[in-house]
């Protein structure tokens, strides 16, 4: 992977002065049994970071389960040296102020942020929270009325490394709701298509009476990994697609699709990714369908929330779309209704339902990891929506 030098040199430095502190003080404390358990833990994370530094994590060739070890690796540094800093931090502050129960204050701090980032590792990845949502539209067609569709997205199938359990939950849960239609949004993988394949009869169970949808998200497009030659990426995304078809998905590249239910029918539009920079703007609404103002109602199914704003809001009159995605970056605060994410601070539309007048846009969290395999606060995201017309 590309290592960027200055930028280790200087969270080498920073660790290095914050260990030889906490040992100082450990010592100078008659804690000589911490100080050595501290010392090993440095050398602990100096080591996961060099390991981390030197493995060739961008390469085609490297096995995802090199890959999640990698990631595992680097998120196990962090996971020490974040309460280490922490706990530092609050300890430092209770001196300036001696105050001596800070102290037990930074222990304390140390403990939590230790067994929340833990506890995001190990156990939330394994849950799933089923969303239910009602939408009413004025322009929905009667015999909808009721109809109900279930959104998955950000599977990251790779996180996973072949286990299936997990992933076979979230098949049955999906299955489970007896939806009418099944959507996904994009990124079934993180890197390559052979992350995919433990998974095909599993995906292949999905089944809803009128399909099962899908479009294609950033990292479904094999830009995440450095390939030999041009033709090579091109193959591989070719087989995610193929595999996504011979599992009885439709997959819609700026394409469409008819729903009847007798006289009445809606449309369903999917979108290539169109992200914000530096992700590609490849949808394309006109190519995909030709009467984006018409009296239909519309569905788009579209990876990237940005493209509400930046595409269709101005270019059609599509009533709803289900995006993914942000995967809330896999972190939420929570305090009774309140909610919080610093993915806000990129995507003003994050997480759940948002609207400009009667036009609606759904962003699922998705349910798989990318980055720290972690989720903390942001449970795997099952949607079901079900509509309603205003009377």
């Amino acid at each position: 992977m590309k290592i960027h030098w200055l930028g280790l040199i200087v969270v080498a430095v920073l660790c290095i002065a914050m260990d030889v502190y906490i040992c100082r003080r450990l010592r100078r404390c008659g804690y000589r049994w911490a100080a050595w358990f501290n010392a090993a833990l440095a050398v602990l994370t100096a080591a996961l970071a060099t390991a981390v530094a030197v493995m060739p994590l961008s390469e085609a060739t490297t096995l995802n389960s090199t890959f999640v070890t990698g990631q595992y690796m680097l998120y196990t540094f962090f996971a020490i040296l974040a309460p280490k800093a922490l706990g530092t931090l609050v300890y430092g502050i209770g001196r300036l102020i001696r105050q001596r129960w800070m102290t037990i204050c930074a222990f304390i701090v140390a403990a939590l942020v230790f067994g929340v980032m833990w506890w995001g590792a190990i156990v939330t990845p394994g849950k799933i929270e089923v969303k239910e949502v009602e939408l009413a539209f004025d322009r929905l067609p009667e015999a909808f009325d009721g109809y109900r569709i279930v959104q998955w997205s950000d599977a990251h199938l790779g996180t996973y490394n072949g286990r299936t359990a997990i992933v076979e939950r979230q098949i049955k849960a999906i299955n489970d709701l007896h939806p009418d239609m099944i959507c996904f949004t994009g990124d079934l993988v993180s890197r390559k298509t052979d992350e995919a394949l433990p998974y095909r009869d599993l995906l292949a169970q999905l089944h809803a009476p009128d399909g099962v949808y899908s479009v294609l998200g950033n990292h479904d497009y094999d830009n995440y990994v450095r390939w030999n030659a041009e033709n090579e990426k091109v193959a591989d995304r070719k087989a995610l697609c193929s595999l996504q078809e011979d599992a009885g998905w439709k997959l819609l590249n700026d394409d469409h699709a008819i729903i009847k239910r007798g006289d009445d029918q809606i449309v369903l539009i999917g979108t290539e990714n169109f992200g914000d920079h530096p992700f590609e703007k490849r949808g394309n609404l006109a190519k995909a369908y030709n009467g984006l103002n018409d009296s239909n109602f519309k569905i788009e199914l579209q990876h990237n929330p940005y493209a509400w704003r930046a595409n269709t809001l101005t270019n059609s009159n599509i009533d709803l779309m289900l995006a993914g995605h942000t995967h809330a970056w896999q972190l939420i605060f929570k305090l009774g209704n309140w909610r919080w994410s610093p993915a806000c601070m990129r995507y003003p539309e994050w997480g759940g339902a948002y609207n400009e007048g009667d036009r609606w846009l759904y962003v699922n969290i998705g349910t798989g990891m990318v980055g720290p395999p972690m989720r903390i606060g942001a449970t795997p995201e099952i949607t079901v929506i079900t509509f309603k017309k205003r009377r």
